[in-house]
């Protein structure tokens, strides 16, 4: 019974964290890229899908943030030969969903994808977590990178922990008063 009050108190914590966001922002250029950054490298791990054109048949699968550029786009490592680097070179529309639940942000970004062939830009992103998936290194022939340019991102970001949050809901939905803080954006990066 407790893990049922539990449940939908959660439940009713996610419902009330988007009906009390308040503060939509338009983040453009420098701002945009500052904020998708700070996102998607604080968050790091998005659901990264493509869409080959085959909506019932939409590959999604978990991928590190390998880092953002100046100019916003989004890199990626990938196997040369992986099933996404196929759907790709048919489709380069892709849709990454960032979720930090913990910290109550969340981040969708639509753009196009395209596979890089550089071994100086492996060099600049690799870290030593990679070699869990590339066994020879940053030498590996089978490194091949993904950017992603975006060319939509929406964010919501709560401000305060999830537990503080939590109480600041269950006080608002009982006194009919907004106390979370949060923002809600979308990101004008190109």
């Amino acid at each position: 019974m407790m893990h049922l009050v539990a449940y939908n108190l959660l439940q009713l914590s996610y419902l009330l964290k988007y009906l009390l966001m308040s503060d939509k922002k338009y983040l453009q250029q420098g701002d945009a890229v500052d904020k998708l950054r700070e996102l998607a490298t604080e968050i790091n791990v998005c659901l990264f899908c493509t869409d080959a054109g085959i909506e019932a048949n939409t590959g999604c699968r978990p991928m590190a943030t390998q880092g953002v550029d100046e100019e916003g786009n989004i890199w990626f490592m990938s196997d040369r030969d992986s099933e996404k680097n196929r759907e790709i070179s048919l489709d380069p529309r892709v849709k990454l969903y960032y979720s930090h639940p913990g910290k109550n942000s969340f981040m969708v970004v639509t753009g196009r994808a395209e596979i890089i062939y550089s071994r100086t830009m492996i060099e600049t992103l690799w870290n030593a977590l990679d070699k869990t998936w590339f066994k020879k290194g940053k030498d590996d022939p089978a490194i091949s990178l993904i950017r992603v340019r975006p060319e939509n991102a929406h964010y919501w970001d709560v401000k305060g922990s999830q537990m503080v949050n939590f109480l600041k809901m269950v006080a608002s939905a009982a006194t009919g008063t907004t106390l979370v803080e949060g923002e809600e954006g979308a990101l004008l990066v190109h």
